[in-house]
């Protein structure tokens, strides 16, 4: 059988888009390969799972501190997504960050039942905080911490601490003198 003659007058098959010789690249071959080599690492790894994207958005996280911009068009071609998907899953769920957090991050549980029992007024402190020291703390609300027997709950560089008060926020915060420091890390023989 013979292929049909295109209008360039030659013989062959339609080339599809991504099989044209001319034409802009892609928005993933122009990122910063610091930022794209965690990218195709974090899908190398996750790829298999079944629904991807938030464990590569959880890794690309871990690894560069925040999932910038740039990733959004790597992930997209490396999952076969539009950017569009990426980018809502990535600004739907507030874990994600586009900018790494500052040297201490506090995440305040905001839900009714640390609301009823002060999450406000912690929030507002934490807040003055971080207004105070712009380049050392990060402050986000969350809506449940899933600690509301011990409200208001704050998640503090990490670790989840209940029944903070802006007091213990403030010692949370401070660190110990490195004399008094103790290690929590359980010992074996």
């Amino acid at each position: 059988m013979r292929e049909p003659e295109l209008p360039d007058g030659t013989l062959g098959r339609r080339r599809g888009r991504r099989d044209r010789d001319a034409g802009p690249a892609s928005p993933a071959s122009r990122v910063d390969p610091a930022v794209a080599g965690p990218v195709r690492a974090a899908v190398a790894a996750h790829r298999d799972e079944r629904g991807p994207l938030l464990p590569i958005l959880h890794a690309i996280q871990h690894e560069l501190g925040c999932v910038p911009a740039d990733a959004v068009p790597v992930l997209a071609e490396e999952l076969n997504l539009s950017r569009a998907e990426v980018h809502g899953v990535l600004t739907f769920y507030q874990d994600f960050r586009a900018e790494p957090a500052n040297r201490n991050t506090v995440r305040i549980c905001r839900a009714e039942a640390c609301q009823a029992l002060g999450a406000e007024q912690v929030y507002g402190h934490a807040r003055d905080l971080a207004a105070s020291a712009p380049a050392e703390l990060t402050v986000d609300q969350v809506f449940c911490l899933g600690n509301c027997a011990l409200g208001p709950s704050a998640e503090v560089n990490g670790r989840l601490h209940g029944r903070v008060d802006p007091a213990r926020l403030r010692a949370l915060l401070t660190p110990e003198p490195k004399e008094t420091q103790h290690d929590d890390r359980v010992r074996t023989p």
